[in-house]
């Protein structure tokens, strides 16, 4: 196959969403397909609209020789229009890579009726769609007009090639010491380190007594003023001595404080999937995460983890105090996680899956 992807900025972007393009374009190339990146320039929302009325852009993407375009649906402020522009003059399908939507996303209700928009229209402007849930399928078909071939993908979740036993799983949870808490995201509001570290202050106020320690690794350049804003709620509440902002951290570290701590701690107020969290519990940590979005899909509350509403953070702080006082339920989640991972296909095999889909879709000829 000769694929084309559309993409912002570069493939190399640490986040799920670009993992998944990644997986994907490495998958495709190993099988021998051709593999064409297109990508535009990281701007502000506005500005990508303007991409709609490019020549450029549409000329680049009419005279690429190609059998499918994928699209990351990241990029659907630039192609919304394009889209129907573009689907005049080639022969080949527009296929949407959908991570999760913008419009899904907590914000002011008036942004979010603005960007559903946009996107409902994207939406209705391609062929298919891969999608990385059920629950991100579930959001994009209240906006299709109609039915159209489409497919979940689930994520792989052995990037990190975990390999801890049982038994090294259930020493670990029983082992004395502080419960060792570690945050896996970019440091956005969206990815909830400020409700945490609410939760922490409150149980280090409430239950003096209980020791625990949070490693956050996550990019602290993404959003310079978020980043100031948790330094400073850390100072305020004097926790400098127990919550460390580690920056990203290279895969090699990353396996190591995985390997190393008891929870993975990422309440975030929405995940269209959360490799993290899947990653996560690869190493036996029970997840908590928030409720909104597909955390769900691989989270059962109370027993591989907890699911937390946005901002409700004295259930976070009596779920944390949980995991910290009861070390024999925290080894029966431990292992309960890594029991949920296992029935979790790899990224071989999804990359796969999404392939087959693919082909099947040239298959049956041109779309229109």
């Amino acid at each position: 196959m000769r694929v084309g992807l559309l993409i912002y900025g570069s493939l190399d972007t640490v986040s799920g969403g670009y993992l998944y393009d990644r997986k994907l374009v490495e998958y495709l190339r190993r099988q021998g397909d051709s593999v064409e990146i297109f990508s535009l320039p990281w701007r502000s929302y506005f500005r990508c609209l303007g991409d709609n009325f490019s020549a450029s852009l549409l000329s680049r993407l009419a005279q690429a020789r190609l059998d499918v375009l994928l699209q990351d649906e990241l990029n659907h402020p630039s192609l919304f229009l394009l889209n129907r522009r573009l689907r005049r003059i080639v022969s080949y399908p527009l296929v949407s890579i959908v991570h999760h939507l913008r419009s899904s996303e907590q914000r002011p209700s008036w942004q979010n009726v603005f960007y559903g928009r946009i996107e409902r229209l994207y939406l209705n402007s391609v062929q298919a769609f891969i999608y990385n849930s059920q629950t991100t399928r579930r959001e994009v078909r209240r906006w299709l007009r109609n039915e159209v071939p489409s497919a979940v993908i689930y994520p792989g979740g052995d990037r990190l090639q975990p390999d801890l036993s049982s038994a090294d799983i259930r020493q670990r949870a029983l082992e004395p010491g502080p419960l060792r808490l570690l945050f896996l995201g970019n440091l956005i509001p969206r990815k909830g380190l400020h409700h945490l570290i609410q939760a922490l202050s409150r149980l280090a106020s409430l239950h003096p007594g209980v020791q625990w320690e949070l490693k956050a690794a996550g990019s602290l350049s993404v959003d310079p003023a978020y980043t100031r804003l948790v330094l400073r709620q850390i100072r305020q509440a004097g926790l400098e001595s127990c919550v460390h902002l580690l920056d990203t951290v290279p895969d090699a570290d990353l396996r190591r404080l995985l390997e190393n701590s008891h929870v993975l701690a990422t309440p975030s107020s929405y995940e269209g999937f959360g490799i993290v969290y899947l990653e996560a519990m690869g190493y036996g940590l029970p997840v908590i995460a928030g409720a909104a979005g597909a955390a769900a899909e691989m989270v059962t509350h109370g027993v591989n983890g907890f699911l937390i509403p946005t901002g409700d953070v004295p259930l976070l702080t009596e779920c944390l105090l949980a995991l910290a006082g009861d070390r024999d339920r925290l080894a029966r989640m431990s292992l309960a996680a890594r029991e949920r991972y296992a029935a979790f296909q790899g990224w071989e095999e999804s990359m796969q899956n999404a392939r087959q889909f693919l082909q099947e879709l040239l298959e049956k000829g041109t779309m229109r």
